[in-house]
């Protein structure tokens, strides 16, 4: 789980890089060079000018409806990540028995135990970082979104709502429905009450809100929508706490095993 966090705190540490490296004073038109600029910037951009036209000028709509299509370009991904989460689930009771027959704390019984996890998720086809890859896949996209939104000479202050697009939200109201959002979205993924799963649950929301603070207004507002979707997604798939099941599975075990060793005495 540690590795887990440990890629999720890079890659947004990258993307926050990233944003810094490249020309975001540039502005991005059909004449752009080199992959980058051509391949993925470029085609966001035009593609929130043109739904922007559709909506009469409204580049928050467009945004909204840019990021919908882009959810639903990687919906596949999204839609492994969750049968992912659904394996992870179902193989809860086993982890635990794990957990209990390797419960101490030396570093031979921790090996072993990560052994024996390992050899359970190859037997049962589960891959734990499987739920990583969306993130590695949304990163460029969000990065390449980020310089859409800034490089493209229309949007600038454009309105939207109570802020404007082009800068931070002043009343930071943007930043706190994206952590709240993005807390939702986890929990209901949530498998495990394992304590580091817990703590990135209550990180990983407060890092979005800190960088929602300096970031655009335009860039929180797809990822807010981003998380709606997800969300919705999630709760359609799987109901509305993937990890619900598995809570109560390893709960029902107790009993027995209390049974079990009173048999014994």
């Amino acid at each position: 789980m540690l590795k887990k966090f440990g890629l999720v705190a890079m890659m947004i540490g990258l993307l926050v890089l990233m944003t810094g490296c490249f020309n975001i004073e540039e502005p991005i038109t059909k004449d752009s060079t080199g992959f980058w600029d051509s391949y993925l910037v470029y085609p966001l951009s035009w593609l929130i000018i043109y739904f922007a036209d559709i909506f009469n000028g409204s580049y928050g709509l467009s945004i909204i409806v840019v990021t919908i299509l882009l959810r639903i370009l990687i919906l596949p991904l999204m839609i492994k990540q969750t049968k992912s989460a659904k394996a992870m689930q179902a193989i809860q009771p086993e982890m635990q028995k794990l957990r209990e027959k390797y419960s101490a704390k030396d570093q031979k019984t921790q090996q072993k135990l990560q052994q024996e996890m390992m050899a359970m998720f190859q037997e049962h086809g589960v891959n734990p970082l499987a739920g990583c890859l969306p993130l590695f896949i949304q990163m460029p996209i969000l990065l390449a979104f980020y310089h859409a939104i800034m490089r493209t000479g229309e949007i600038g202050n454009q309105p939207f709502l109570w802020f404007e697009l082009g800068t931070p939200d002043p009343f930071f109201i943007l930043p706190i429905v994206a952590g709240i959002t993005t807390f939702i979205q986890q929990k209901m993924m949530m498998v495990t009450d394992n304590p580091q799963m817990k703590i990135l649950l209550y990180v990983m929301p407060i890092m979005i809100f800190v960088f929602a603070i300096f970031f655009p207004t335009a860039l929180t507002l797809y990822w807010v929508v981003g998380n709606i979707f997800m969300i919705a997604q999630t709760y359609f798939i799987t109901g509305p706490n993937v990890g619900k099941k598995a809570e109560e599975n390893a709960a029902a075990q107790q009993p027995s095993k209390a049974k079990k060793g009173g048999k014994k005495k």
